[in-house]
């Protein structure tokens, strides 16, 4: 049986994924050249391959527990990428990272915490500096990535309990076996009792035909 599968668009990681595909766009036409820089293809099919995986992963996962990790992961990969881009943008442009230490860090991450689609992004994305850009989408890539692994742990740990469906269709057929050859077996049993009943009645029943 096909495992009932978590609509992918309700899971806040793949609409926080998505709004960073969107902003990335705007990000990269914004403050990239137009031609000549592969970072703007990097960049967009990083963050592209972030949410596609989510969503590959969601739907393969009715049928293989194994792929959807397999596949979450990978987004995750395509997301740390991401982000070593944006981190690379402030470094060779002498932009700051903001940390913990900066004014407007806090406010920043409980934010990008809070607010999960691009429509809660978009009427600002063609307001920031490169700075403030790049330091939201970072917290957005941190946030996310905490969000995945989470997942992941759950993910694991209920494979490692249930498996997935092959390992469950595997278990249910072994199960199927085992039974199919428990009957059998007592059906032999029964079989043979029979037959020696069968043999002593017909031995009594010679018996009392030679006795008249």
């Amino acid at each position: 049986m096909l495992r009932s599968g978590t609509d992918w668009r309700t899971l806040r990681f793949y609409q926080k994924a998505d709004a960073l595909y969107q902003m990335t766009f705007v990000f990269c036409k914004r403050f990239l050249p137009a031609y000549g820089d592969r970072t703007v293809d990097q960049m967009v099919q990083a963050a592209r391959s972030g949410k596609q995986n989510i969503v590959e992963g969601k739907e393969d996962g009715l049928t293989s527990t194994e792929m959807e990790l397999k596949l979450l992961n990978v987004a995750r990969s395509s997301l740390q990428e991401l982000r070593q881009d944006y981190e690379d943008y402030l470094h060779t442009r002498g932009l700051n990272l903001w940390r913990n230490s900066h004014p407007r860090y806090n406010a920043l991450v409980t934010f990008c915490r809070l607010h999960n689609n691009y429509a809660d992004y978009a009427p600002f994305v063609n307001k920031w500096t490169a700075e403030e850009f790049c330091n939201t989408a970072l917290s957005l890539c941190h946030i996310t990535d905490r969000m995945m692994c989470r997942y992941l742990g759950y993910m694991q740990k209920r494979f490692v309990t249930e498996g997935g469906i092959k390992e469950r269709m595997y278990a249910a057929r072994t199960g199927y076996r085992k039974e199919q050859d428990r009957m059998m077996q007592a059906l032999k049993e029964e079989n043979a009792t029979l037959k020696a009943e069968v043999a002593r009645l017909k031995k009594l029943l010679e018996d009392r035909q030679k006795e008249e």
